[in-house]
């Protein structure tokens, strides 16, 4: 029997604010190569996509973000690619008071995932894919992927407190992230690559143990 080769990817912003919502920063420090994995244990995991974006005017977070990706990395040893988008500030006015605000915008990630889909299934990359999202603006994407290439299997992985109905009538083998795989998918505590360089769980984002 042929090898099912696997390719997953990752809606970086759509998976954080679903594990934040449910249970804060407790279960952000996530492997997402062993969180990948086992979403379909029975194939051969080529490589996780993962999308994000730098954050913006929060030196604190920034930092935990760039030492979450270091990590991810390191632990993964090239098996986890990170993708960046951006985010773009957008003014906004109050209509109750007329106060004004800035608030930031995710800009690119779910292009990014459709060019990289589409691009992968079109050179017969992969047998099968699984996008960790509920983003339903990828239904056109995934659409393009089958006809591009029409056995490739497709299913979506919804995160916590995240559900698309357009995807999962898509995708019908679509499925909900569980607890239970978020647990048992955390990095170790303090992850070192080879040339001896390490980063540790953020003290902010707390234990593993969670219920």
């Amino acid at each position: 029997m042929d090898t099912d080769r696997l390719i997953v990817y990752v809606d970086g912003f759509n998976l954080y604010h679903g594990l934040h919502d449910k249970w804060k920063c407790q279960q952000l420090w996530l492997d997402l190569h062993a969180l990948a994995t086992s979403l379909r244990p029975r194939s051969t995991l080529l490589k996780v996509n993962y999308f994000t974006a730098p954050v913006l005017n929060d030196a604190g977070a920034a930092s935990r973000q760039s030492d979450y990706q270091a990590a991810l990395k390191a632990h993964s040893e090239g098996a986890v690619d990170v993708i960046q988008g951006r985010y773009q500030a957008k003014l906004m006015t109050c209509r109750t008071c007329g106060a004004t605000y800035t608030r930031y915008e995710e800009k690119e990630t779910d292009v990014n995932i459709a060019v990289r889909l589409v691009s992968d299934a079109a050179i017969g990359r992969m047998d099968s894919a699984i996008i960790i999202s509920a983003d339903s603006d990828l239904a056109p994407a995934i659409r393009t992927a089958r006809q591009v290439n029409p056995r490739l299997f497709v299913a979506a992985a919804f995160p916590p407190k995240r559900y698309s109905a357009e995807l999962h009538k898509l995708m019908p083998r679509s499925m909900h992230i569980g607890h239970e795989k978020i647990r048992q998918s955390q990095l170790p505590e303090t992850v070192t690559d080879r040339a001896g360089a390490s980063w540790s769980r953020p003290t902010k984002w707390g234990s593993k143990q969670v219920s």
